[in-house]
Order: structure tokens, then sequence, then C-alpha cells
């Protein structure tokens, strides 16, 4: 019974899957008027959301173009432009008025003169070192000086100035070649001699022989510049390790002056002796004080030449 019961069940029929149709475009199943109906009712958010991001997308693509384009055309009309080896610039930011001046630099003096010297010594330097210098008191005076250099520095002689031309009665040769043994004695600073005993009984004898000087050659100016044919040495060291402590030159003076009865007069006092007074410039060429001291030179010599 059961086996006749399995052979008289109905049997199911076969879903028969519709077959695609080739239509002219190719093997595709061709959707039924269901389908396209549906989709017709469908919202299109999508497609607007996405048509909206491209609209964004192209707006802030043109605006970024337009502001790349500005920035092109700005940078094109301050970028100057070459035409027939000239160059010229449209629109400049700033007009040539407008540019201001370069600001000079530091006064450029000779080597032994340093950020950190004596402001009496810059002076020095700036206004009487290397000045031809003709009148027989000052002639003296430096000598003097260049022979305390042995004892005390520029600076320091400097200061001591105004002591040294009270003490030697403003360096009058006369007046000095008078000077008694108590009077060099007396010629004190503070308690103590403006000098060593030996320099202050030499500067008595120099002052003796200047005046001897005088009376051969007319004046001690006569006497120092006739060595240089009375017109400035001019050197032209560029450099401070060139500038040399004595010369040939010097060492000439020196032995002339000994020989008149001049003492403590060596080569080296000499040599500062001559650079001090002007009869040698030694002013580095670099130094701003050169180039005026040969012009002072040139004014004193067109004067004299008219005279």
């Amino acid at each position: 019974m059961s086996a006749l019961t399995k052979l008289r069940s109905p049997v199911k029929p076969m879903v028969v899957e519709p077959r695609a149709i080739l239509c002219s475009t190719g093997n595709r199943v061709k959707p039924s008027k269901t389908e396209i109906a549906a989709k017709k009712k469908k919202p299109q958010v999508a497609k607007s959301n996405f048509s909206a991001s491209t609209d964004d997308s192209s707006s802030t693509t043109s605006s970024s173009e337009r502001s790349s384009v500005k920035t092109a055309e700005s940078k094109k009309l301050i970028t100057p432009s070459k035409r027939n080896g000239s160059v010229t610039k449209h629109n400049s930011v700033a007009a040539a008025g407008d540019i201001l001046p370069e600001s000079p630099g530091p006064v450029k003096r000779c080597h032994w003169i340093t950020p950190n010297s004596d402001s009496i010594y810059v002076k020095f330097h700036d206004e009487e070192w290397g000045v031809p210098v003709r009148d027989d008191k000052k002639l003296f005076e430096l000598l003097v000086f260049s022979q305390a250099l042995a004892e005390f520095s520029w600076p320091s002689i400097l200061h001591k100035r105004d002591a040294f031309r009270k003490l030697f009665e403003d360096f009058d040769p006369l007046a000095i070649s008078e000077f008694t043994e108590k009077r060099l004695m007396s010629l004190k600073v503070n308690g103590c001699l403006v000098l060593s005993e030996q320099k202050l009984r030499a500067i008595v004898d120099n002052a003796k022989s200047v005046l001897k000087v005088k009376q051969e050659f007319g004046s001690f100016s006569n006497y120092c510049w006739r060595f240089v044919n009375h017109e400035p040495l001019r050197n032209g060291y560029r450099y401070g390790r060139q500038v040399p402590v004595k010369s040939p030159k010097a060492e000439y003076i020196s032995k002339d002056m000994m020989q008149r009865g001049f003492r403590c007069v060596g080569p080296t006092v000499i040599y500062s002796f001559l650079q001090v007074s002007g009869i040698v410039n030694d002013h580095l060429t670099t130094c701003f004080r050169y180039q005026e001291c040969n012009a002072e030179t040139e004014t004193e010599l067109d004067l004299h030449s008219i005279m």
C-alpha cells in the first residue's frame, strides 16, 4: 500500500527558466515592463548627491584654477624680464626711491687701534699720528715721547702729556738745556720721577744738541726733514705685519744724531719718531688716515711752492 501511495504521488511540475533572447545588442536579458516601472519609481538620491558633489568639486577646481592663474599672473608681474640686455621690472613692489641707502661700515684704522683701545689713543691716531710736523718744539716733544716708549705705552704717555709739558717747560730746548741736577730730580708725578734718571739726563743733553743743530741748519725741523728731502716717505703697507720697528733710514739718522751728541736715540726710537712726526707715513693703506695724511702733505707742498 505504501508503495502504491508513493507511486501515485503527484509529480511536481518543472519550472522552466526563461531563455535569454538574442537582441541586437547581444545576449542580454531583456527586462520586463514591471522591472522598468519599478526603476522609474525609485528616487535618484544617490545620483543627485553625486551630481552635487561633482558640481562642488568642479566649482572648487575652477576657483582653485582661477586663484592659481591670479598667483601666476602676480608672480609674472614681479618677475623681471630682460629686453635688449637691460632688466625691466613690471609693477615692482617698492619704487627705487623707497629703497634705503646702505649704511656705511665702521671706519678702518691701523692694526694697533682696536675696539678696546683708549679713546685718547684713538683720537691721537685720528688727529696727530703721521701728520707732518715742522715746528721745532713739537718735534722735540715727539722725540722725548719716542724715548719714553721704552718705559710707557702711548696711552700712558698721552694721559700724562699735560704733566710732561708743564715739567719740561712746554718742551723748549733752550729752557731744558739749563736744567740743573736739582731741577732734574724734582721732575716728579705723584711722588715719582716722570722718567728714569738716565732718560731725564738724556733729554737735557738732547736739548743742548738741538740748539747746536739749529745753529748749523737754521732749525731742528730742517735737520730732521733733510733726510727725506723735506717730503714724507710713503711706505704703503697694507698689513700690520709688514710695518717694521726700524729701517735703514732710521739707522742712518740714528748714527748721525749720535755723532752730534744726542743720547738714547737708537734706530727703534728714531723710527717711532719718524712715524709720529709724519716724516714717514706708516698708516696702512686700508686706514682712512693714509690718504688724508697724503692730502695734507700735498696741500702743504703747494703752499710752500706758492710762497
